[in-house]
Parts: C-alpha cells; structure tokens; sequence
C-alpha cells in the first residue's frame, strides 16, 4: 500500500461525528491518517467556499483539525498548508445516503470533489439510512475499509473520483456484494408542508424516483454502490 500512504480524513457531519470516527479506526492498517474536518455539521452545504472571511481552526489533543469552514475548505487548506500533501482525500462516512443528483449538494461529496479537481485522488463514502434500523458504526467502518482498499489500488483518471455508498442492514444480513454503477440523474421529490408563511421540505427519501441498475437502485436493493464520478 506504499501509494496510498497518506491518507487526508475528512466530511461534513462535523470533527465528532461517528461516522468520522469508524472510518478512521478502520483504515488504520492502510497508511497514515490526518483528520482535518469541519468544526461542526456542514450537512448539505455542497461545495461553497470561504473566500471573504477569516477561517477559525484549532488543533485537537490527538493531533486532529478543527476547521470553522465546509468540507471543501478542509481539503483546500489541507493541500495548501500540510508539508506533505496527501495521496488520497477519504471523505465520510456520512450519516446518510449521498446517491443520484445528492452529489450536488453533498458536502461529503464536495470535498472528495475539491480534491480531484485538484490533482489528488478521492473517495467519498456515505451510509444510507433507514428508519427504525440500528446503525452498526464498526461495520459500516469494516465494509468501508473493504471497498476503500480495492479502490486504493485502481488507477484514476484526472478529475474523477470515487462515490461510494453503503446500503443500510439488519443486523443479521450478511456483508453485501459490491456494484459499479452510474449515478441516477433522477430529481429529488418536491414535497413541501405549508405553515403560513413558511414551508417545511417534506420528500421522503425512500420513496426518490430511480432507474434501474443505477446507484440509488442499488443502495436501496441492499448492495454497495460504487460509483465513478467525472467532473467535466
């Protein structure tokens, strides 16, 4: 794994989230880890960026970054600022899907994007959930550690980057197998509760439109979904 040495963690749920966490724990035996992320959540922030304003940023205990800005002003200030820079961006795992047009508005995704367009290769991975379901963090971190090291060692192509989800288990189910599959351009649902002179979005995820044999498909059909994303 002498290619994949150094490896930048980061996402969009925030520095504490568990999601971070197992992903960290689990790529372990791949190479050395640096943990630069959000301060706190930046859930579907897509890809903005702080131009016009300071950002704060504080270094933990552990050695891991704080950032006061979104997931794609982790990776350009990790690429500006480290001495070395890293081999891989691993982006997750997110707290829910990011499948079809979600990589739009996905700040999980944006930041593995952030890296590819600049030169470094990237993988985002996010665990879609189903309410109702516990959440096995440690084997979301074991079936992600899997699919991050076969990918470690493909080669890229400039300005792609890897899209990943894990579908969501009972805990009995054995380990799913592995699709490539390309993502469903299908659009979101456009449900909205009316409160007066507000509206609350009100789509249910589960029941998005999808194509077959596409990521959302996929996911949803209890596979994991690997996607290669090209930015141009």
């Amino acid at each position: 794994m002498a290619n994949a040495s150094r490896l930048l963690l980061t996402n969009d749920d925030g520095i504490g989230a568990p999601g971070l966490e197992a992903l960290r724990l689990a790529i372990a035996p791949l190479g050395s880890a640096r943990v630069i992320a959000p301060s706190g959540p930046q859930s579907g922030c897509g890809h903005a960026v702080t131009t016009h304003q300071p950002i704060d940023f504080s270094i933990r205990d552990d050695g891991q970054v704080a950032i006061g800005g979104t997931p794609a002003d982790c990776v350009r200030l990790a690429l500006a600022r480290l001495e070395s820079a890293p081999d891989w961006v691993i982006s997750g795992i997110n707290a829910g899907g990011n499948l079809g047009v979600d990589v739009y508005h996905s700040g999980t995704v944006a930041a593995a994007r952030e890296a590819a367009i600049r030169g470094v290769r990237a993988i985002s991975i996010s665990h879609y959930i189903r309410k109702g379901v516990p959440l096995d963090w440690n084997r979301a971190g074991s079936l992600a550690r899997q699919v991050i090291s076969f990918l470690l060692e493909q080669p890229t192509e400039p300005l792609t980057f890897w899209n990943v989800n894990l579908p969501h288990l009972e805990p009995l189910d054995p380990d799913p197998e592995w699709k490539f599959c390309p993502v469903d351009p299908s659009p979101l649902p456009l449900d909205y509760d009316w409160d007066g002179e507000r509206v609350i979005y009100s789509g249910v995820y589960s029941q998005r439109p999808r194509r077959s044999e596409s990521d959302i498909s996929v996911c949803f059909s209890g596979s994991i979904a690997v996607s290669l994303i090209r930015i141009i």
